[in-house]
């Protein structure tokens, strides 16, 4: 069996609850991807050209520093990644945390949440961060999904 993980990055608390919630169904570590400065209601303005969120958003290079690391990447074969999707794709620290671990040879499973927007490019994104991954091109969820959905959908990677 395979030793399963879910990170994720919540900026207002909906997909801390899906993931939480996948987690407890899939008997996964779970782990959360926290920016070292945390984002405030202003930096998440996305109707503020200079907000922080939307900054970073519009520069592709941009790496927000992440509090913490996971103690042991390696020990996983499968990882969920969950993030609310902006402007039509990751935020930016989902690059940082793709960036700071050798995926090769691991399943990587993006999940989203999101009012409506789709998960859009975030499969590729991920896989062009994770060379040496099986980046799959993963899901958007509300914040409602029950949790047999949830399970239901990752048991495919189990």
């Amino acid at each position: 069996m395979s030793k399963v993980f879910v990170a994720y990055f919540s900026a207002s608390g909906v997909t801390k609850t899906v993931a939480e919630k996948l987690a407890q169904e899939i008997k996964a570590d779970l782990f959360e991807i926290q920016p070292e400065t945390p984002y405030t209601s202003a930096d998440l303005n996305w109707q503020n050209a200079k907000s922080r969120s939307s900054v970073e958003m519009n520069d592709r290079s941009s790496r927000p520093a992440i509090r913490s690391r996971v103690a042991d990447m390696g020990a996983y074969d499968v990882v969920f990644v969950g993030f609310p999707v902006w402007w039509y794709r990751e935020p930016s620290i989902i690059d940082t945390f793709m960036e700071d671990y050798d995926f090769s040879g691991k399943t990587v499973v993006p999940f989203a949440t999101s009012g409506g927007s789709p998960i859009g490019s975030s499969g590729k994104n991920l896989e062009a961060l994770a060379p040496g991954a099986k980046v799959e091109s993963g899901k958007r969820f509300a914040a409602n999904t029950p949790g047999s959905e949830l399970a239901a959908w990752a048991a495919q990677w189990l």
